[in-house]
């Protein structure tokens, strides 16, 4: 129940604490010890000495050591997703999933360690070359900093943590507020490992004042951060130089071409639209449909909605459970009413108890509505009627976000033609662009950030090039 301070090995307790509540039943699940500047710096101070053994250390003992914390997650579950559901109110099967994919991170993240490598450079391949043992290899940057969201308060933790600790880096996380728990125990399994390094992980609380100490500070080489996109530019404005990898805010829309399958894509919109109460980055929350299938796609994309059982998190057959506060509540409710207040239609009207926030299905939205342009990160979803896959990109792209789109059609030369126009980072045929494999590159173009996600490519994120002649 209580979280600590970690400086690198050392556990450190304070009496000054913060409660966090569980969303849903308002009781207290965890606290966390109120950290300080000073706090941040003392870490990345361990850090900064700490990299030399990381970096010295042997490939083989860090790839064991991601696979131990792995099989000890494996062992303790159900306790994880417990810890999930108590401090965000995700639905505990959901908070499983979570956990399963955060295991899948971690021996992932060791597998691709394995092979990830440099190569080598023909020097004499032009005139003024000359013929030498030319390479480059992959160097740990030195000393990473973590900063990590509520919505995925495990697996994002996960895909920072592994990638950076695997390359031989030593590491400072600064988890969510609202899960101070989860990331700490997560981070104890690597401390408590035997293959552990000694002090090459830290983990300290906070907002502001911890985050700024932490980004500003000339001891880090990497800053990555999950998180808003304010908040991103804030850190991109105070790094300074360094390696900045920003997975930011998103606003996802879909195109439903009049060849889709309509159930199946309307079942797979209410997932993508619904799941996680929409507090997900790549969220469906614009429906561009043909207009030969609008009113049909409407009729059934209502209807699936309305099957998703809403509720108490700790049910195993709950879909979705509560935002994650009241003000995130109430944000939504004024988005609905503003586009109403516009001319838009509510085909499922927004029904509020508490925190919980049932799906909302908007109709009649049009571009210039806030709750199509800005991104909600609530159970809202809105359906555009469009002339053709035509006008539906130049919709989606008319977004200062870029994370993911998707397009369900059963025509392949505007599948082809889809993932050539649609501007953003992934993009998805006959599914949701909620999908996420956590094999794959992820992250976004434009105000959804910079840099990418996933043990291969979190790799490079973590790494530097460094150039070798042997003459």
């Amino acid at each position: 129940m209580h979280a600590k301070i970690l400086l690198g090995s050392n556990i450190v307790e304070r009496n000054s604490t913060i409660e966090r509540k569980n969303p849903y039943t308002n009781k207290v699940v965890s606290t966390s010890p109120i950290c300080n500047g000073d706090d941040a710096i003392n870490a990345l101070k361990i850090a900064e000495i700490a990299k030399m053994a990381t970096k010295s250390s042997t490939l083989s003992q860090r790839c064991e050591w991601l696979l131990d914390v792995a099989s000890k997650m494996q062992e303790q579950k159900e306790e994880f997703a417990k810890v999930i559901t108590d401090e965000v109110a995700k639905p505990i099967k959901f908070a499983r999933i979570e956990v399963d994919r955060c295991i899948e991170t971690l021996r992932l993240s060791a597998e691709t360690a394995r092979t990830f490598t440099g190569e080598t450079i023909n020097s004499d391949a032009m005139e003024s070359g000359r013929k030498s043992i030319s390479f480059f290899k992959r160097v740990p940057v030195g000393v990473v900093v973590a900063i990590t969201p509520f919505n995925f308060p495990l697996n994002l933790v996960a895909h920072k943590l592994a990638p950076a600790l695997v390359a031989g880096n030593s590491v400072v996380l600064k988890p969510t507020p609202e899960a101070p728990l989860i990331s700490y125990m997560f981070a104890k399994l690597f401390v408590d490992s035997k293959y552990a390094i000694n002090d090459a992980l830290s983990v300290v609380y906070g907002d502001a004042e911890v985050g700024s100490a932490l980004v500003g500070s000339d001891i880090p080489r990497v800053i990555s951060f999950t998180g808003s996109v304010p908040v991103g530019n804030i850190i991109t404005k105070s790094a300074g130089i360094k390696k900045v990898s920003l997975e930011l805010g998103g606003n996802a829309a879909t195109f439903i071409d009049s060849t889709a399958d309509l159930n199946y894509a309307a079942e797979r919109c209410a997932m993508g639209a619904f799941v996680n109460s929409g507090q997900v980055c790549i969220s469906l929350q614009r429906i561009y449909v043909h207009e030969d299938v609008y009113d049909e796609f409407s009729k059934q994309m209502t209807i699936e909605s309305k099957k998703l059982k809403v509720g108490n998190p700790y049910d195993d057959e709950t879909f979705m459970g509560p935002l994650i506060n009241e003000e995130a509540s109430e944000r939504a409710l004024n988005w609905v009413q503003s586009a109403i207040s516009e001319g838009a239609r509510a085909l499922l009207e927004p029904k509020i108890d508490g925190r919980i926030f049932e799906p909302v299905v908007m109709a009649d939205v049009t571009d210039d509505m806030n709750i199509i342009c800005e991104e909600v990160f609530a159970p809202i979803v809105s359906l555009v009627k469009v002339k053709d896959f035509g006008d539906a990109s130049v919709r989606m792209n008319n977004s200062p976000y870029g994370l993911q789109f998707s397009v369900f059609t059963n025509d392949l030369s505007l599948a082809n033609k889809a993932i050539d126009e649609l501007d953003a980072g992934g993009i998805v045929i006959n599914d949701m662009p909620t999908l996420r494999f956590d094999i794959q590159p992820y992250g976004g173009v434009k105000l959804s950030g910079v840099g990418r996600e996933g043990p291969r490519f979190a790799l490079e994120e973590f790494t530097e090039i460094k150039s070798v002649v042997m003459l």
